[in-house]
């Protein structure tokens, strides 16, 4: 259950670096804002890997089982 609570506060968290990302880029008005736009998208990249990371290591371990529909 704990890892599920991770998963999803991964998510929201990438989800927040998008939208502030997307805030920076409709309201930007110098280079400062625009490195801020970069800074909110690496993040968000760097946050996607983990969680990816963090995926196949709960597979691996066995904390996560795929289930069919």
């Amino acid at each position: 259950m704990l890892i599920k609570l991770v998963i999803i506060l991964f998510l929201l968290v990438i989800l927040y670096s998008l939208g502030s990302a997307l805030y920076y880029l409709a309201h930007e008005r110098g280079k400062a804002d625009a490195n801020r736009v970069v800074k909110a998208l690496s993040w968000r990249i760097g946050l996607s890997f983990l969680l990816f990371i963090l995926l196949f290591v709960a597979y691996s371990i066995g904390w996560i089982q795929p289930h069919g529909i």
